[in-house]
């Protein structure tokens, strides 16, 4: 499942949504576009979505470039650096270049994930 990030005014990049975590990421992919503010927490960006989700597969951890749901804020997360989750997450996706386009968020700014188009 192929999606398209995009930092409104700053840049998109493109990212796969994987089978760590089948249905959670389904669910992801079958409610797009999903948009947000972003927040900033050390090197990870979350936003609110409007989805409730379960623990599927939790994990404490994560890798650089790894999309990731919290269900107990109903967030989606990117962690684009060394950063780890604060409690578990379903990780459900990874982004695989172009990561230093996060770094230049700011709380605030607006994403929107979407289906990839293919042309």
């Amino acid at each position: 499942m192929e999606i398209e990030i995009e930092i409104i005014g700053k840049g998109n990049l493109n990212a796969i949504l994987d089978e760590r975590n089948p249905k959670t990421a389904r669910m992801i992919y079958e409610n797009l576009p999903l948009e947000g503010e972003a927040n900033i927490w050390l090197e990870e960006i979350y936003f609110d979505v409007p989805l409730k989700l379960e623990y599927e597969n939790p994990s404490s951890t994560t890798t650089k470039g790894d999309l990731s749901y919290w269900p107990p804020g109903s967030a989606f997360c990117i962690f684009y650096g060394e950063s780890q989750p604060a409690s578990d997450v379903n990780n459900i996706g990874r982004v695989e270049d172009k990561l230093k386009l996060f770094s230049k968020v700011k709380n605030d700014d607006k994403i929107v994930i979407r289906k990839l188009n293919k042309i």
